[in-house]
């Protein structure tokens, strides 16, 4: 499935979430997508944007990992089904949303949330965060690459 399709699911998913639980859930299937994308953009992408894309996979990684693994619903993990990246840089943009939405989320979660999850959805958050900063930097790449690419060589009888 491509990655905009993915990322529209898990926004949708992530605005019907009602209640604590639910919304941990779409907080770490959006970070699976981002260890997803990343991977793949490291394996298939410019060689140049190779070590922010392992940093998006490890900052994804992070948020989706551990031992607080939330019950997967009978649509199993979204990322999983990632199998084309037609448009980079609208799949990118749509990350970025996504990982912001999540953030937001799960500040509504921790300021309501007792001690132990309260610190568990502020790592959430960093990883969010910091999964969202490695995106941006990945189109601002891009963008000065088709920047790069699409300016005319110096003429050389000048």
């Amino acid at each position: 499935m491509d990655a905009v399709r993915l990322i529209r699911a898990s926004r949708r998913a992530l605005a019907e979430s009602q209640d604590a639980p639910a919304i941990t859930r779409e907080a770490w299937q959006a970070q699976a997508l981002a260890q997803a994308m990343g991977n793949r953009i490291a394996a298939e992408g410019p060689p140049e944007l190779r070590g922010e894309a392992l940093g998006l996979s490890e900052a994804g990684g992070r948020g989706c990992g551990g031992s607080a693994i939330p019950v997967i619903g009978a649509g199993g993990i979204r990322a999983a089904q990632l199998t084309e990246f037609a448009d980079p840089h609208k799949a990118l943009m749509a990350l970025a949303a996504l990982l912001g939405e999540v953030g937001i989320a799960l500040v509504g979660i921790a300021s309501e949330a007792e001690e132990g999850a309260y610190w568990h959805c502020m790592d959430a958050i960093d990883a969010a965060d910091e999964s969202r900063d490695r995106v941006l930097e990945i189109i601002r790449r891009l963008a000065l690459r088709a920047g790069a690419e699409r300016e005319p060589e110096p003429d050389s009888a000048a």
